[in-house]
C-alpha cells in the first residue's frame, strides 16, 4: 500500500486559477464551428456564439482565454476585425490549411465571448508582421476609456467602455514562426513594442507577456531573462507532448502500450523543463518577479484521416485525459512561480476540450479532467508526498502515481491523484497531518487508454462517483484504478 501524506500546516502558493486557462487560435475549425457559429446560424447561439460551447466551458471553470494565436497572430491585423462585417478585409490564413479568413471574428467578437463564458482576455500582438504602432492603437483601441482616435473609433463600432485585458503577450513563438529571430534580437525588439502596450487605467494593468523558449532552449530563457526580464511580467514556455517525432507524430486513437507509455513520459518530461527554466530565471530575477507562462502545452497526434492536415483536427482518449490530469498537477506543484498556462486548443483542435460536428457537440475526456480540477482554483497548495513506483519500462518509465492537494478558503482539502499505470490498480493510505477526518466524497475518470468520446457516444468517458475507499481517523485509504483520474474532497 502506497503512503500518501498530505500536510494542512505546509500552506505554500496559491494556485493561481489561470493555470487552467485555454487557448483559441483561428485555426481549423477552433474559431468557426467551434466558439463560433455567427449571428445568423441555425445553431443555437447568443450573438454568434455557440450555446453550447459556452455553457460547457462555463460548467468547466474556463478563467481566461488566449486569442487570435499562436502563429495566426503574428500575421494578424487588428483593423481588419472591426466594423460592419461586410466591410472586413479577406485573406489567406497562411499558416492554418491556406483557408480564406473573413475576419468576421474579430476583437468585439472575441470580447463578446468571454463576457458570456465569464472568462479574462488574453490578447497576443502581432510583433513578426506588425509595427509598433499597430500594436499600440489596438490596446488604446481595447483599453482607453477617455476621448482618443482610437477610443473614438470603438465607440463608433458599438462599444462605449472599454474592456479590460488582463494579459498581453508581446509577440508568439518569435524563435519560429514569429520571425525566426534568435533571442538578442527579440529581446530588444521586445522592449521596443513593450515600451508602447501602454496602461490607461492602473487600477486594470494589463501584465505583459514575452515570448519564452521552445521546450529545452534554455538559451532563448538565458538572453531573454539577462536583456529584458525588467520589463516583463510573465515570460511564456511552449511544450507539446509528441509520442514520435514531428514528421510522424502518431495516431491519437491507435497506439500500443508501449507508444501510451512514451507519449506519458514525454508529457512528464515537463516537469524537468520546468525546473531547469526556473534555475536560469531564478539567477536573473532573485525576487521572483517574472512569472512562467505555460500558454501552448498538450498533445500533438497526426490528424483525423481524411481531415485538412492544416485544421489539426484529433481524437481525444484517456490517454490524453492522463497528460491533462499529470501536467495540472505538476503545474499546481509549481504554483509559486506558473501563474497561468492555457492547452492548445479549445475546440476541434488539438488536445481540445470539446469536438463539434454541424449542430452538434461532445465532452472529451480532457474536458473531463479540466473539470474535475477546477475546484484547485484559487486554492492555497498544500504540502504533499505520494510513495509510489514506476509504470512502463526503460526510457518510457514514470511515477505510477503524480498528485496534488489544496486548501479552500474553508479548510476543505482537494486532492488530484492520477494512476497512469494501463493495467494496475494502486491501494494508497492517506494522512491528514495533525488532523481528524470528518468525510470524504470523491469522483473518478477512468477507461482503456484507448477509449474515447464519439458523436455516436458522447458518454462513452465521463466522470462518475468513486466509492472504493474507506475513511480512517485521520484520512482514508482507496484502490485507485488503472488509467484513471480521482478527486477526493476531504472535510475535516
Amino acid at each position: 500500500m502506497e503512503k500518501y501524506l498530505i500536510n494542512p500546516n505546509e500552506k505554500k502558493s496559491e494556485i493561481c486559477k489561470d493555470i487552467y486557462g485555454n487557448f483559441s487560435e483561428h485555426l481549423g475549425r477552433c474559431i468557426y464551428e467551434g466558439l463560433y457559429a455567427g449571428e445568423n446560424s441555425d445553431i443555437p447561439n447568443v450573438n454568434g456564439m455557440r450555446k453550447d460551447v459556452v455553457n460547457a466551458l462555463k460548467e468547466m471553470g474556463l478563467p481566461v482565454l488566449r486569442w487570435p494565436g499562436g502563429c495566426f497572430a503574428d500575421e494578424y491585423h487588428w483593423r481588419d476585425g472591426i466594423g460592419p462585417k461586410e466591410n472586413r478585409k479577406k485573406m489567406i490564413n497562411t499558416h492554418w490549411g491556406g483557408v480564406v479568413e473573413d475576419n468576421s471574428f474579430g476583437t468585439h467578437e472575441f470580447f463578446e465571448l468571454c463576457d458570456q463564458i465569464g472568462c479574462d482576455a488574453y490578447i497576443t500582438g502581432n510583433l513578426g508582421s506588425g509595427t509598433v504602432q499597430e500594436m499600440s492603437e489596438w490596446v488604446e483601441y481595447m483599453t482607453f476609456g477617455g476621448d482618443s482616435p482610437m477610443s473614438r473609433l470603438r465607440r463608433e463600432n458599438g462599444r462605449q467602455e472599454p474592456w479590460r485585458v488582463k494579459y498581453f503577450a508581446v509577440g508568439n513563438e518569435n524563435w519560429g514562426c514569429g520571425g525566426n529571430m534568435d533571442p538578442y534580437y527579440y529581446s530588444n525588439t521586445y522592449k521596443k513594442y513593450a515600451t508602447y502596450v501602454r496602461v490607461y487605467d492602473w487600477n486594470n494593468p494589463i501584465y505583459k507577456v514575452a515570448c519564452g523558449p521552445n521546450a529545452e532552449d534554455y538559451h532563448w530563457t538565458e538572453e531573454l531573462m539577462k536583456n529584458a526580464h525588467r520589463m516583463m511580467n510573465g515570460l511564456a514556455l511552449h511544450y507539446y507532448t509528441i509520442t514520435h517525432n514531428w514528421g510522424q507524430k502518431g495516431s491519437a486513437t491507435e497506439f500500443d502500450e508501449n507508444e501510451y507509455y512514451m507519449c506519458l513520459r514525454k508529457a512528464y518530461k515537463i516537469e524537468e523543463i520546468i525546473r531547469r527554466h526556473l534555475e536560469i530565471m531564478n539567477r536573473y530575477d532573485p525576487e521572483k518577479k517574472v512569472d512562467l507562462i505555460i500558454d501552448e502545452w498538450g498533445t500533438w497526434h497526426d490528424v483525423e484521416p481524411g481531415t485538412n492536415p492544416g485544421f489539426l483536427y484529433q481524437q481525444n482518449t484517456m490517454r490524453d485525459a492522463m497528460v491533462a490530469a499529470l501536467s495540472l498537477n505538476i503545474f499546481n506543484k509549481h504554483s509559486d512561480r506558473i501563474k497561468m498556462c492555457n492547452i492548445a486548443q479549445t475546440v476541434n483542435v488539438l488536445q481540445s476540450v470539446a469536438l463539434t460536428d454541424g449542430a452538434d457537440m461532445l465532452l472529451t475526456p480532457t474536458y473531463y479532467v479540466f473539470k474535475m480540477f477546477k475546484d484547485h482554483q484559487g486554492n492555497t497548495l498544500l504540502g504533499s508526498h505520494l510513495t509510489t513506483d514506476k509504470s512502463g519500462e526503460g526510457e518510457n518509465s514514470l511515477p505510477t502515481l503524480i498528485e496534488s492537494a489544496s486548501e479552500d478558503e474553508n479548510g476543505v482539502i482537494y486532492s488530484t491523484v492520477a494512476n497512469i499505470s494501463a493495467g494496475e490498480s494502486k491501494q494508497i493510505k492517506c494522512q491528514i497531518a495533525d488532523s481528524l477526518v470528518k468525510g470524504v466524497r470523491a469522483e473518478i475518470l477512468t477507461g482503456a487508454v484507448d477509449a474515447y468520446n464519439s458523436f455516436d457516444n458522447k458518454e462513452n468517458v465521463k466522470t462518475a462517483e468513486f466509492t472504493d475507499f474507506e475513511l480512517t481517523p485521520d484520512g482514508f485509504t482507496a484502490t485507485v484504478p488503472p488509467c484513471s483520474v480521482v478527486k477526493f474532497v476531504i472535510e475535516k
